[in-house]
């Protein structure tokens, strides 16, 4: 094998070959990337999911709330002369 073959050639693969490898991995990599962090990403969801838990455990406290005021409400409308 004479000098420029080796060059060209690493662990047996020609350079065309790293080279798209390489850039395989990199798009791989950014893609992995944007999954994890972007937009439409896996902590976006999770964020979501408290968010929605958050937003549940509020809504029974509001109608809790509600229904408390609805028996104050006709309590204090039951005291009330009629007219």
């Amino acid at each position: 094998m004479s000098d420029s073959q080796k060059a060209g050639a690493l662990a047996g693969l020609s350079l065309k070959t790293l080279l798209v490898a390489l850039i395989g991995i990199l798009v791989f990599g950014i893609y992995i990337g944007i999954l994890i962090y972007g937009e439409n990403s896996v902590t976006v969801l999770t964020q979501l999911k408290e968010k929605k838990q958050t937003l549940l455990k509020k809504g029974k406290i509001l109608k809790r709330e509600n229904q408390r005021l609805q028996k104050e409400f006709f309590e204090l409308k039951q005291l009330e002369p009629s007219t």
